[in-house]
């Protein structure tokens, strides 16, 4: 008898919202999620320049595309336009249709409720990882300040509001 096992494959999504540092520390925290790419991503036409983002690898049957949707949002400004946008460009990277349709249901959804969601749906170009020196910012670096200002009262909102998908 031979026995088969169906495991789901690996998937990614491409996230850019503000400091990289802060955005790889909030998934790298989650269940399902493998790895954490932190650097710049760039898309196209007028997205074409690089901006700080992240790259998460992550299995849907542990979590899913819409509960990081949901993640990515609530630890951003997702409904606010501010002059470094260029830098810090809220967004998702597609890297498929799928995740296309996904993320502009959820986004329609959120906006018919009123949340003014500004972040954008882009087509996933490239990737540059940052230095070795800054990558997992968080996880070595957990009592600096930029760290316990920044990025600890983010994974505390996670706390509240996603606590079963925390490792």
């Amino acid at each position: 008898m031979v026995l088969v096992y169906h495991q789901q494959m690996e998937e990614k999504i491409g996230l850019g919202g503000g400091c990289h540092w802060c955005t790889e520390g909030v998934f790298q925290s989650l269940i399902g999620v493998a790895q954490v790419e932190q650097g710049w991503i760039t898309s196209n036409g007028d997205n074409a320049s690089p901006s700080e983002a992240i790259i998460v690898h992550f299995n849907p049957d542990v979590i899913s595309l819409e509960v990081l949707i949901d993640i990515h949002l609530l630890t951003h400004s997702s409904a606010s336009s501010h002059s470094m946008r260029g830098k810090y460009r809220s967004a998702f990277y597609t890297f498929d249709k799928n995740q296309l349709g996904t993320i502009k249901s959820s986004i329609d959804s959120k906006n018919q409720e009123g949340q003014g969601i500004i972040t954008q749906i882009l087509p996933f170009v490239s990737f540059e990882l940052n230095k070795e020196e800054f990558l997992n910012y968080y996880q070595t670096r957990k009592e600096a300040p930029f760290c316990q200002k920044f990025i600890s009262p983010k994974l505390e909102k996670l706390l509240v509001s996603h606590r079963e998908f925390l490792k």
